[in-house]
C-alpha cells in the first residue's frame, strides 16, 4: 500500500478501479462508482484519485469543481475585504473520502493538501476567494476544523479557508 510520503494522485481515467472502492458512506462509495465519470465528461467536477502502487486500486479521492456563494452568506470580517458583488467566486472541494480500510493513515490529509494545492495554483488563472466545502456530517466538521477552516455563519456544516491562507500555505 502507497503511503502519505509517495502520493500518487491522479486525475480519474476508466483504467481506475471505481467499484472496488468503499470508504463507508454509502453517498460518497455511489457518486465514485457510478456518477464521477459523468461528471468529468459533463465538466461539472474533476475527480483526482490517490492511487495504491499497482496504479488501479483507489485509496480515496476528491472533487474540485468552480462555484460562487453569496457575499451575504460570509462572516462579517471576510465581508469587509472583499468587492460588494452580489456573488463571489469560490473553488468547491464537494467530496473527499478515504478507503475504510485506509482510513487514519493520513490519506485524508494528502488528499486535502493536495486540492489545497490544486485550488491555489488554478486561482493564479481563474479567480477564487476561498475553497468551501459542504461537509457531510459532523466528523467532516472537525476534520476540516483541524485544518483552520471556519464555518459560515448560517450554514455550520459549510465551510471555507481563504484562498490568501492557502497560497501562503505553499509560498
Amino acid at each position: 500500500m502507497s503511503s502519505p510520503e509517495q502520493p500518487r494522485i491522479r486525475p480519474l481515467t476508466r483504467a481506475h478501479d471505481r467499484k472496488g472502492f468503499s470508504c463507508g458512506n454509502e453517498m460518497l462509495d455511489r457518486y465514485l462508482h457510478t456518477q464521477a465519470r459523468q461528471d468529468i465528461q459533463r465538466r461539472v467536477a474533476q475527480v483526482y484519485v490517490l492511487l495504491d502502487e499497482d496504479q488501479r486500486t483507489i485509496l480515496g479521492y476528491h472533487t474540485l469543481s468552480n462555484s460562487s456563494v453569496l457575499l451575504s452568506d460570509l462572516p462579517e470580517e471576510l465581508r469587509r475585504r472583499l468587492p460588494r458583488y452580489p456573488k463571489i467566486p469560490v473553488t468547491l472541494l464537494g467530496r473527499l473520502a478515504v478507503a475504510a480500510r485506509c482510513q487514519g493513515q493520513g490519506f485524508g490529509r494528502l488528499l486535502l493538501v493536495d486540492a489545497l494545492r490544486r485550488s491555489a495554483r488554478q486561482a493564479t488563472e481563474i479567480a477564487s476567494a476561498a475553497v468551501i466545502v459542504d461537509a457531510i456530517d459532523e466528523s467532516a466538521v472537525k476534520f476540516y476544523q483541524r485544518y483552520h477552516f471556519l464555518a459560515l455563519p448560517e450554514t455550520p456544516r459549510t465551510l471555507f479557508l481563504e484562498m490568501a491562507t492557502i497560497q501562503k500555505l505553499f509560498e
